[in-house]
Parts: C-alpha cells; structure tokens; sequence
C-alpha cells in the first residue's frame, strides 16, 4: 500500500514537472514570421505546412499572406517579424533588368536563398492560331495584374527575348480567360504548377484555346525548360514545350539572432522534409532542397548552421512521452 502511494506521488510529481517544463519551453519559443502569398494559393498553404511543423520545434511561426514577389521582398526586409518570404526565382532578375527603383536594387542584393522549392510553369494560352511565344509580336497579351508574380515573369519574358507585343493588359487571370474566350486578348499568361484549376474548369474544346509552347533561345537559355504533359487538361491533346520558375524560400542577409534563427528554422525543414511529404501540400513531394538554382546564393548562416550543429536534434513528430511511460510501467 505504502509503495503504491510513493509511486503515485512520483507519478504526479512527474507529471507536473514536465508540465511546467513545457510551459517553460513555450514561453522560450522562438517567435518568427513568413510572408507568403494569396490566401488561396500554394505559397500561403506551404506556409501554413511550415507553421505546423515549427510548432512542435519551438518555433513560433506567424504566416502572412501578400499580393506577390515584389512585395515580399520588401516585407522580408522591412516588415517586423517577418525574417522570411516565398518568392518566385526570377524576382532578383526582374529587379535587376527592369525594376527601376533604387532601394529595392539595394535590397535585392541582400535577399538570400534558404531553399529552393518547387517549379511554377509558365502557362500562355492563347488563340490556336498563335503557334509559338514569338508569334506574340504585335498581340495584345494579358499579363496579370501589376506586381504579381505572372506579371513580373511575363515583363521578364518580353525583356529577355526582345519580343514585342502590341499591347500589354494588366489584369488578374479570372478576368483574362473572359476577355481571351471574348476576342478582346490574344493570349495570356499565368504562372502556377499545373493543373491550374481555372484551366482545367472553365475551358473547353468549344472555346478553340490552346497552350502555346515557349521555345525562344533567350528564354530557354534564363529559364529551366518544362513540359506540360499531354491531357494535362482536357482540351490540351499534346506535351507542350514550355519553361519553369521554381519558388524560393528566402531571408534578407541578417547579421544579427535572426541569423541563428533562420539556420535552426532550415535545419528542422531539411530534417523534417518527408513529414512534410507525407502530410502537408502535394507540391512538397517535388521539393529537392539541392536543387542549384542560378543566380542565387544560399544564405551562409543556414550553412553554417548545418555545418555546427550545437542543439539536440529535435525528434521527428514522434511521441516519446514520459508521464505515459511512467503509467504504463505503474500497471
């Protein structure tokens, strides 16, 4: 009897010692920020994966949503708490060769790469009667609206190629569809992994559209080359050649504890790649965290973080509770 009562006062003396122990931890919690995109689009739902994840590694993750690279390069460097954005690859080239403002060059020279993640492809839909990117000389071409991603990666394409629209159209991809199946654009971009579910929902063979292959040197040569499978979507009966952006995690070039903080929040997502794999978006299934991405370089305090690792490696969303041991040895 006397021993029962000993280990049941052992027992809650556990239990409230690893209580105030994770209350402690919570209160030490590294708080940390990521701005990411739409509400409704992939950006957002990594982060969200991400949060998740960084909630059992004691980092307190906020996730922000934003209109687009731009401004995400602006948020990582200005925005409090916000040591980290999504971005697309192209952004750094696009502030390079054609955005004009002064401080966002300065700034885009301090944005650093933590991981590349996964291809956006670059659809063009157009009229059938457009049978390649070039043929776009003289068109008018919808673009996206003015600081999103599709419009930024459709500047650039035009820029790089020396291709020459008649007319640019800056509007959001919903309203490019009407206008494109109502004769008033010849075709129009929008950056996404396929399937993109406005393509794959409100076309049809009825509206004599087609995906235009994107095989421009200049093009080919800047961006890494993809193909959209055949019956991607059911009006589209071929592979069509075309080109990718791949989505990158990025931080602005610290030198201060967010430095060891972005280090320790990219050694959990490398360790935890294929938790995430396995139950966060799909697109993390086609996630190479080597992926050597031109033009960008990886930020040195998540590889020095990796190269002196000086905490416990965090356990892997597994349950190893003490307070259920200790009961079960009681019984």
């Amino acid at each position: 009897m006397r021993k029962g009562i000993i280990r049941f006062c052992c027992l809650v003396l556990c239990i409230l010692f690893f209580s105030l122990n994770s209350h402690a931890e919570t209160a030490r919690a590294t708080s940390m920020g990521i701005i990411t995109g739409g509400p409704q689009g992939t950006y957002f739902q990594f982060g969200l994966n991400l949060k998740q994840l960084m909630e059992k590694n004691g980092i307190d993750l906020t996730v922000s949503n934003s209109n687009g690279s731009v401004s995400n390069v602006f948020a990582v460097y200005k925005k409090p708490n916000t040591q980290m954005g999504i971005v697309q690859s192209d952004v750094l080239a696009f502030v390079a060769k054609i955005e004009s403002d002064p401080v966002l060059k300065r700034i885009a020279k301090k944005i650093k790469m933590v991981y590349p993640l996964y291809n956006e492809e670059i659809h063009l839909v157009g009229i059938k009667e457009i049978a390649s990117f070039d043929e776009l000389e003289g068109k008018r071409v919808a673009i996206g609206r003015e600081g999103s991603g599709t419009y930024l990666t459709a500047k650039l394409l035009f820029k790089v190629s020396g291709i020459q629209p008649d007319e640019l159209v800056t509007i959001g991809a919903t309203e490019a569809l009407k206008q494109l199946k109502a004769g008033r654009v010849d075709a129009m971009f929008y950056v996404a992994g396929y399937p993109v579910k406005l393509f794959s929902e409100q076309v049809s063979e009825l509206d004599s559209l087609a995906i235009i292959p994107i095989k421009n040197k200049a093009i080919v040569d800047f961006y890494p080359e993809s193909t959209i499978p055949a019956a991607t979507y059911a009006w589209q009966p071929e592979a069509i050649h075309s080109v990718a952006v791949k989505s990158v995690l990025v931080s602005f070039n610290f030198r201060n504890a967010h430095c060891k903080n972005v280090g320790r929040f990219a050694y959990q997502l490398k360790e935890n790649l294929e938790w995430l794999k396995q139950n966060g978006h799909p697109k993390w299934n086609s996630v190479d965290l080597e992926y050597p991405l031109k033009g960008w370089q990886q930020y040195d305090c998540v590889q020095n973080f990796h190269l002196n690792i000086k905490e416990p490696k965090v356990e892997k969303f597994e349950e190893n509770n003490p307070v259920l041991k200790a009961i079960k040895e009681m019984l």
